[in-house]
């Protein structure tokens, strides 16, 4: 739901308080209820606007001019980039984008998975006054923290033991083979990454 509220490219929300809807929402809806409030506003805006800097007749509106005098930039502030469809299979994430300009519709849509590490850079572009839009603490609760960029290994005296032989015996071997198994495939995959393997054998590892 973060993902679908938030740009693909430059992690603004996808949506702005100059909406009345969105900002009655962000006054009356307490925080733990605001994520999915804002999701509905925000999730099937397929580009990121950018900021209207131009008016038709030249002059500024009241409501431009009141927001220079504050100090407020005019407009979404968006980079303009066309925002996928996101669709979770499994434990994967992909992002579906699809033609948007006229004369298009026959054209396939592009599909590619997105990969953890593009993930922890959208999240971590969010700003914080949009994470308070949408009922998040940007100094106990940043959407990045959700993804582990560290494992932590637990030393061999507290890891979970397993009974063998009836429970006559313990052992924690489970554990330390799995850690094992992950260190010897980081290796792998860092010397693939090395040596140029393509993208999709990587990605088997």
């Amino acid at each position: 739901k973060i993902l679908e509220c938030v740009c693909f490219s430059c992690g603004k929300l996808k949506v702005d308080m100059r909406d009345p809807l969105l900002s009655n929402v962000v006054r009356r809806v307490k925080a733990q209820h605001r994520l999915r409030a804002v999701w509905v506003f925000a999730k099937d805006k397929r580009i990121c606007e950018t900021d209207s800097l131009e008016d038709g007749d030249g002059d500024a509106t009241a409501e431009d001019q009141y927001a220079s005098e504050q100090g407020k930039a005019r407009g979404h502030g968006g980079c303009g980039h066309e925002q996928p469809l996101w669709r979770k299979k499994g434990l994967k994430l992909t992002g579906v984008w699809k033609p948007t300009d006229k004369g298009e519709d026959t054209a396939e849509p592009e599909e590619r998975n997105a990969s953890p590490g593009e993930i922890y850079n959208i999240l971590k572009k969010i700003p914080p006054e949009d994470l308070h839009i949408m009922g998040l603490n940007a100094e106990y609760a940043r959407p990045d923290w959700m993804i582990l960029t560290v494992l932590p290994v637990p030393p061999a005296a507290v890891r979970p033991s397993i009974a063998i032989d009836g429970g006559a015996m313990r052992s924690e071997d489970d554990l330390t083979y799995k850690l094992q198994s992950i260190i010897k495939f980081n290796g792998i995959v860092r010397r693939m990454e090395a040596e140029g393997v393509p993208p999709s054998v990587v990605n088997e590892q």
